[in-house]
């Protein structure tokens, strides 16, 4: 398989280009509404997260699915207006409430009202998580540091493994995918309410080194293809790099994103969003490795190539 990455490189610029905007944009309306980038989870902000599900096999328990206002109503009564609520369910028989730290007493109050005003509950399918805001600011600054110390052990690692446009290059692949993956989440917070929690951090130290492998591989390719072929064009050295790698990039993704989307399917409500992030994350990084990595070092070279080191004098 066979094509120009170099001639159509304008056109996945214009496409990495239109969703970062978008994610920006997103960004910037997540930090009007909620005072962060992204819908912070309940591990970051602290509070009480109340889960609850209709019980349909109580007779005339499950009617008609629950309304929003009705359970506003009820939050309302109990001082706890400013939450927040998702009805959750294709069928619209369980609310998700994010709210203020809980006593053990409130959450009963609450579950009681909620249980007089709309129906009854299923024991088995009621989820109560309650977080400290101070544990909360304590896993979001561990969570950033440890993102902080990874990218500066990757930026070390490419510095001493290539010369410096490779080593530059791979790292703007890398925050191309954070900032790809970060963005599409944050739209996906607007529009679904999706939240990220301590596991998105996670996922986010995955993806970098993901992504840098798989940017590692074409590069490698590409630095034994102009010492094979010094005269080459570096157009023609990085689409043929591409090409011989593009098969095992693929089947690479091909086969993670099938265990990914797995997950995301039947692994349940604790890891599915960590499951979407890693499949936005993968597909970003083996889509900036082929075509925004590639293509960058190709424009830089061709317009710096007499500045850049001979490769040949090099010592591997």
């Amino acid at each position: 398989m066979k094509f120009s990455v170099i001639k159509q490189q304008r056109y996945w610029w214009t496409i990495s280009a239109t969703i970062i905007l978008s994610g920006l944009i997103a960004m910037a309306i997540s930090v009007q509404q909620f005072g962060a980038i992204i819908r912070p989870g309940l591990d970051f902000i602290g509070g009480t997260r109340l889960q609850f599900e209709l019980d349909c096999t109580k007779p005339n328990n499950c009617t008609k699915p629950l309304n929003i206002s009705t359970v506003r109503d009820v939050l309302a009564k109990q001082g706890l207006a400013n939450s927040s609520i998702q009805i959750i369910g294709t069928e619209q028989r369980a609310a998700s409430i994010r709210t203020v730290p809980l006593d053990v007493e409130q959450r009963t109050k609450l579950q009681t009202a909620l249980t007089e005003k709309i129906g009854v509950f299923a024991p088995k399918k009621t989820k109560i998580d309650t977080v400290g805001p101070t544990i909360g600011r304590q896993l979001l600054t561990s969570g950033l540091a440890a993102l902080a110390v990874s990218f500066l052990g990757i930026i070390i690692y490419l510095t001493f493994r290539f010369q410096f446009d490779y080593a530059f290059f791979a790292l703007v692949a890398l925050f191309h995918d954070i900032l790809m993956t970060v963005g599409i989440f944050s739209i996906l917070g607007l529009v679904l309410g999706l939240e990220a929690d301590s596991l998105f951090i996670v996922a986010l130290l995955t993806i970098a080194g993901f992504s840098v492998q798989d940017t590692v591989v074409i590069y490698d390719r590409v630095r034994e293809n102009i010492k094979l072929h010094p005269d080459r064009p570096i157009e023609q050295i990085v689409d043929d790099s591409v090409t011989q790698s593009l098969s095992r990039s693929i089947n690479t993704v091909f086969a993670t994103l099938l265990t990914l989307f797995s997950l995301f399917l039947f692994g349940g409500e604790t890891i599915k969003n960590f499951a979407l992030t890693l499949i936005i994350g993968f597909t970003m990084g083996a889509y900036s490795s082929i075509f925004i990595a590639s293509a960058l070092l190709a424009w830089w070279r061709v317009r710096f190539q007499s500045k850049i080191p001979n490769p040949k004098s090099q010592i591997e």
